[in-house]
Order: C-alpha cells, then sequence, then structure tokens
C-alpha cells in the first residue's frame, strides 16, 4: 500500500473513533500530575494558570460554536461517522482555516492541558493531537480534493491548514443559530468539564494526599449535569431543537 493510501485509511479509522481522544488524555494525565509538586506552587500562580487554562478552553469553544452555529446541513463541516459533503463550505470559520472544529478541539484540550499547571504535559498533549489529527485532515482533504476538484483546490491553496487567516474572513453565508448549537454541543461541554473536574481531583490528591473536589466544582458540575440532561431530552423527545436546513 502506498504511503499516500496508508495516512488514508489511517485518517479515516481515527476519524470514526476521534471522540475516544479524551480518554487518552485523561490517562496520560496522571502520571505527569504525580510528577508535578505543587507544594512551590503560590496562590496566586494557582490563580493565573487556572484562569490561562479556562480562557484558552472558552476560545476553543467559540470557535466551535461560531462553526457549527453557521455550518448547513450537507457541508463539509459537522459529519460524525463517515466523510460527508454535498457543498464546499467556504464561509464564516471555513473564510479562515480548513479546520477549524479541529483547532476548537485542540484549545479546548489545551486549557484542559494546563489546569495540570505541568508545562511539559501540554507539550505532549499538542505533539500527539498532531499527530493523531494530521492524518484525520489529510483524510478529509483527500475526499473533499475528490468529491470537489478544482474548486477545493483553489479555495485550499488560500487558507492554511490549523492556525487560521483572520485577514481572510468572510461572513458566513448561514445566519448564527443558538438552536444548533444548544443540539449539537452538549456532549463536548460535558466532556470539558469533566475533564477539568478530572484534573483537579488527581491535583489535589498529588498535592495533599487527599481525594476531595472543590464546593464550587460540584456545583459546576451540578448545573452542568442538569442541562446536559435537559438538552438531551429536548433533542430525544422533542422537536423543539430541530432545524430545516441544519444537520
Amino acid at each position: 500500500m502506498a504511503l499516500v493510501q496508508s495516512l488514508e485509511k489511517q485518517g479515516n479509522f481515527l476519524f470514526k473513533y476521534r471522540g475516544q481522544f479524551p480518554v487518552l488524555l485523561f490517562i496520560l494525565s496522571v502520571p505527569f500530575i504525580f510528577l508535578t509538586d505543587y507544594n512551590i506552587i503560590s496562590y496566586r500562580q494557582h490563580n493565573f494558570f487556572m484562569l490561562t487554562a479556562i480562557s484558552i478552553s472558552v476560545l476553543g469553544f467559540f470557535v466551535r460554536f461560531y462553526t457549527i452555529g453557521t455550518t448547513p446541513k450537507g457541508t463539509s463541516g459537522r459529519n460524525t461517522k463517515e466523510q460527508v459533503a454535498d457543498v464546499l463550505n467556504s464561509s464564516g470559520m471555513y473564510s479562515m482555516v480548513r479546520h477549524p472544529l479541529y483547532l476548537g478541539n485542540y484549545l479546548i484540550w489545551l486549557g484542559i492541558s494546563l489546569a495540570s499547571f505541568n508545562i511539559y504535559f501540554a507539550i505532549i498533549m499538542s505533539l500527539l493531537f498532531w499527530i493523531y489529527y494530521e492524518r484525520i485532515m489529510f483524510a478529509e482533504e483527500r475526499f473533499l480534493e475528490r468529491k470537489f476538484g478544482k474548486d477545493y483546490l483553489n479555495w485550499s491553496a488560500e487558507l492554511p491548514a490549523f492556525f487560521p487567516s483572520i485577514l481572510n474572513f468572510k461572513k458566513s453565508d448561514t445566519q448564527f443559530s443558538i438552536i444548533t448549537v444548544l443540539r449539537r454541543e452538549y456532549a463536548s461541554v460535558l466532556a470539558a468539564v469533566v475533564g477539568f473536574s478530572f484534573i483537579e481531583v488527581f491535583r489535589t490528591y498529588s498535592g495533599s494526599n487527599n481525594w476531595s473536589i472543590s464546593d464550587c466544582t460540584v456545583d459546576i458540575l451540578g448545573v452542568t449535569g442538569i442541562f446536559i440532561f435537559i438538552l438531551r431530552s429536548l433533542k430525544h423527545y422533542t422537536s423543539l431543537l430541530e432545524e430545516k436546513g441544519r444537520s
């Protein structure tokens, strides 16, 4: 098998199971947490790390929310099990970068990794993310090239794959929909909240030899859980979150 075919095959396989990437990060974070000396981290440094971590993850969600909220059905924007694209999406976030959803994912998980207060874990996470998602992006682009030919090649030639070119921004042809975001993104929000909580529990144990979690985090988990339960129920048992022309 030629290398290009091998990379595409790997990318399609990883595409189907990309939802399991956070599990890998959770497992990988544990040894880094236990290798970190939290006793030398001051209260001020703790707050700085957490503010930075949360801000980066929130930025990642803004990228994902805007991308998904302005993506119509049948484009290259929001498929889950296999490559799907009836129309080439080239406005909104897709006018600045070819893979905005993966950029959002990276920022979210970068924030979570920084919550470990271990910069080496953030670096290792970034390297693994690139190795993992580079193959997925390669497979997606091969699919889009076959699907749209010169139109795709002309569009992709002007845009970076991962780091956005802000000056190229063109307003999305599709109006932003908060309903689409609520229907499609509640799982990613839950995963991020669980990720931060997971890191906090192990970080606290490593620093104090005590399994505990802050009252604030418990409150956030509770509110998030209720919110997710409501959205999931509305999605599966009502038509309130359904929209015509949206995936």
